[in-house]
């Protein structure tokens, strides 16, 4: 695969994906303009603890550990995250009550292993599932 069709798949990506390596370091990330959890372009080559909330960062310390150890691949929660309505959101207007609306986070953290099995990373998959939830009945490809 080409450099060129590899970063268009990686953008393509209906998710955003942040990549560290196996020394903590941030190494990449995709969707940079239209990201919902912005990563400043100096969070680049920074170790993730640098980069991420005090709030849960004993946690995803405890995830990275426990891949490097070989004990968890993969981890997947979910949030309720308020929409911005007006200008950059999605226009959706404020609840009766004058809340913001909210939208389903899908949170996944994958160990990245070579073909050893040795830990060599870990990618954060980030996805608004919204739309999907709202899915109902039956949609074939041939229905257009």
């Amino acid at each position: 695969m080409n450099e060129k069709i590899l970063k268009a798949f990686i953008e393509t990506i209906p998710a955003e994906v942040t990549i560290i390596d196996a020394n903590d370091e941030v190494i990449g990330w995709n969707r940079h303009e239209n990201r919902v959890f912005k990563r400043p372009l100096t969070s680049m080559g920074l170790n993730f603890r640098q980069c991420h909330p005090e709030s849960s960062l004993s946690i995803v310390e405890q995830i990275i550990n426990e891949m490097k150890a070989g004990t968890r691949d993969k981890v997947r929660f979910w949030i309720d995250l308020p929409v911005n309505s007006g200008s950059g959101g999605n226009g959706e207007m404020p609840n009766s009550d004058g809340s913001l609306p909210t939208h389903k986070m899908l949170i996944e953290f994958y160990a990245l292993r070579d073909d050893a099995g040795n830990y060599i990373g870990c990618m954060e998959y980030i996805q608004d599932i919204e739309e999907i939830r709202k899915l109902e009945g039956i949609k074939r490809l041939i229905d257009g």
